[in-house]
Parts: structure tokens; C-alpha cells; sequence
């Protein structure tokens, strides 16, 4: 059952470090209590991670993806799970800039 609007999907792409594989799966096989609490109150509804050598694609299902990004900035669940991934991560995300994800290319349309 769904509640209001569809959510956005949002695709987004980041990159490990070298050697971090293993430790990024480690860290992501539970997320703490608090982080996934703060993920869906600021209306996250899904997020999928696939890996392929060190490179992560995303796809997020929010409700609002600039107003999620917003409330996590400097919420005290992200703020420590974002400095832990900044040890994993060849590029920190720091939720200072006006991320959108990646463009959409194409999908393949659903049939009624």
C-alpha cells in the first residue's frame, strides 16, 4: 500500500578507496538504528547500493531528495555514519552542495 505522491528515484554514483571494499560491505551489512530511524523520517523509502570494483551506484526512492539531504546535513545520526564514510570514500560527501544525482538517460516505459 502507498501513501501520497510517487517518490523520487535518484540515481548517484560514488567511488571507493582502494583496498576499502570489504570494509564498505562490513560497514553497510547493518547501519546503526539511529541512522536508518533518521533515513526514513526524512522520507527515504528505499536505498540500494551496488558495487562494481570500487565504483557504488546508488538508487534512492524519497520523497524529496533536496529536503532529505537537508534534514540529514547535520543530523546527529548522519554527521558520525558521514565521517565514517569519509575513511571509505575517495570523495566525501559533505551535504554542502545542490546534488541532484545523475541524470536519467532512458527507461524502458511501463506497459498497461
Amino acid at each position: 500500500m502507498t501513501h501520497g505522491p510517487a517518490p523520487q528515484r535518484v540515481a548517484l554514483h560514488t567511488r571507493l578507496k582502494p583496498g576499502k571494499e570489504a570494509e564498505y560491505e562490513s560497514v553497510h551489512a547493518v547501519i546503526p538504528p539511529e541512522l536508518d530511524t533518521a533515513l526514513r523520517e526524512a522520507g527515504v523509502r528505499t536505498w540500494r547500493i551496488w558495487r562494481n570494483g570500487l565504483d557504488l551506484f546508488h538508487v534512492v526512492e524519497v520523497d524529496d531528495y533536496a529536503a532529505m539531504r537537508a534534514a540529514l546535513r547535520d543530523h546527529p545520526a548522519n554527521v558520525p555514519w558521514q565521517a565514517r564514510m569519509a575513511e571509505l570514500l575517495a570523495v566525501e560527501d559533505d551535504y554542502s552542495g545542490d546534488d541532484t544525482g545523475i541524470g536519467l538517460v532512458w527507461e524502458l516505459p511501463v506497459k498497461e
